[in-house]
This record gives C-alpha cells, structure tokens and sequence, in this order.
C-alpha cells in the first residue's frame, strides 16, 4: 500500500492579522473623510442662510459695520417690524399661498391625468400628442406674443394669471407618464375587470399609486410658483393687491440698490426709520424679507421628503 503524504499548510493567523488591520484602518479612515468632507458640505450649504438670519437679528447701523457671520451683534426684531408695517408684506403673502396652492393642486390633477391617457397603448394619438407637448419644451413664442396672448384671454390684472397657464407642464407630463408606465398592468386589468371606467381606474388605481411622484412634482411646482415674480411684474404691477411676495421683495431689494446713499428710505412702500421708529437699513431688511420669503417652502419640504424614495405600490403585486 502506497502511504499518502500529508504536505502540512502555513498557518494563516499572519494573514488573517492583517486583514484585520487592514479592515480596521480602511473604515477609520473612510469615516473620517466622509465626516470632514459632510461638515465642509453642510457648513458651504447652511452658512449664507444663517448668516442671513443673523443679519436680519442685527441692528441696522451695526449691520453696516459688517463683520455679522452666524451670530448677530444688537439683537433686534426691529427689522421684522418694519417689513410688516409696510401694509404691503402680508397682502402678497396670501396672494402667493393662494397662487401656490392652487397652481400645485391643479398642475397635478390636470398633468397627471394628461400623462395617463398618453400612457395608454390603446390611445391612437398618444404619440403625436406627445410630440407636441416636447416640441413646447424646445421652441417658444417669447415674452411679447406670450403677452398679446395673455391680453386677449382677459386676464391681465387679473389672479387667474398666475394659475391657469401653469396648469399643465409638458415636463412634468413626461416624467408622470414614465412613472405610471412602471406601473404593473394587472392592476389596471383587475379593476377593469370590476366594471371600473378609466376615470374611476384613475382616480381609484392610478392617482393614490402616483404619490411618491407626485410629492415630488409637487415640491418643484410649489417652489416655482412661490419664487416666482417676473408674472406679477409683466401682467398685474398696476394692481397692488395682486402682487405677490415675491415682487415686493424684488421691489424691496432694487429700491434698496438705489437707497443706499439715503438709508432712511428703505423701500417704496413707505418703510422708513421715522415709521418704525429704530433705524433700519436696506441691508437689514433685505435679509429679514428673505427670510420671511424663505420659511413657508422650509416648513413644507419635510413633509415631501418621505414620498422621494419609498413608493406606495411596493409590494402591491406579486407575479
């Protein structure tokens, strides 16, 4: 009989040390980038904003000195005072909630329901309709027949300016459509199969599936309707009432521009030191107006955050 020969092996502890050492240095240094390069990131992302607080917190004439970064020197409100005792600040505030929010409810509804019958194979026109629409995205009239076209549809000087020509979005059809076009078709079947119309699919099937899409759609729609002024400023300046918040912190910040030789005027709606009875400045009030502008989107955006990555239809069916 032959004898088999065992050939002994190395002892892998060596190896095994170093992986060890290895793996325990790797994720040491890693953190450590990621949390200094996080830091840096956050500290660029968050210090203009809170510098502007801190500016806005500061008094006027102390604010000229400079040198405010993120802690202001004379605390004061006295700013704030004098950006709602202009009687201009808190009008505009509800005109822009009001435009905001019925600009984001029916640019939704609408655009939603535009994508879904686009996403029909069934739909013959589906794909001229859909030419269209991205042909508005790369071609456009210009300010001037835009204007003429706003004119001759009654509706200069008018609140439903800035609602109905947001109301449909060729984009934000386009990334609907993609989003609904993920969705399991079984699900359409199965309720067409319960005697549902497409209206009620939609309203029933579609919509509630659409939600984390739609939140985000939403953000950016609200955003843009909140931000906006150039509108007011085109088709309604000759009506007070219907500015916006935005305008008036335009008009704030170009009167500031021309005011700073005379920083008793601050704007022209009438905010002056003599008014508020402290001295404020342009630069004083430009911050605390931003930051009014600011905080309504601030407040909202935690509750869209959650709809951005989870989606309501994981899950719903199992093939």
């Amino acid at each position: 009989m032959e004898k088999t020969q065992l050939i002994p092996q190395k002892s892998p502890k060596s190896n095994v040390g170093k992986r060890i050492r290895y793996m325990g240095v790797e994720p040491i240094l890693f953190g450590t980038f990621n949390t200094v390069f996080m830091i840096c990131l956050v500290t660029v992302t968050l210090y203009p904003f809170l510098n502007t607080i801190a500016i806005s917190l500061n008094e006027g004439n102390d604010t000229i000195r400079g040198g405010i970064y993120l802690w202001p020197r004379e605390w004061t409100i006295q700013n704030y005072k004098a950006v709602f005792a202009s009687g201009t600040i808190i009008p505009a505030f509800w005109v822009s909630v009001a435009r905001t929010v019925l600009s984001t409810i029916l640019n939704l509804f609408l655009t939603t329901m535009l994508a879904y019958t686009l996403s029909r194979k069934e739909y013959v026109f589906r794909k001229q309709i859909t030419f269209v629409f991205v042909l508005t995205m790369y071609f456009s009239a210009g300010l001037i027949p835009n204007y003429f076209l706003i004119k001759d549809l009654h509706l200069l000087n008018s609140f439903w300016v800035y609602v109905i020509p947001s109301m449909v979005s060729a984009f934000n059809m386009i990334v609907i459509r993609t989003y609904i076009g993920s969705l399991h078709e079984s699900l359409m079947e199965s309720a067409r199969i319960d005697g549902a119309g497409e209206f009620t699919i939609f309203m029933r099937v579609v919509f509630p599936l659409c939600k984390p899409v739609l939140a985000t759609i939403a953000l950016f729609v609200a955003v843009g309707a909140w931000n906006s002024w150039f509108d007011a400023f085109i088709y309604t300046s000759s009506r007070q009432n219907l500015s916006t918040l935005q305008y008036e912190l335009m008009k704030l910040i170009s009167s500031s521009m021309n005011a700073n030789s005379d920083p008793s005027v601050v704007n022209g709606a009438g905010v002056t030191a003599e008014s508020t009875g402290s001295m404020v400045t342009p630069m004083s009030i430009r911050a605390a107006v931003t930051i009014v502008a600011s905080v309504p989107i601030l407040l909202v955006y935690p509750f869209m955050q959650k709809y951005f990555v989870v989606g309501m239809n994981v899950g719903s069916v199992k093939e």
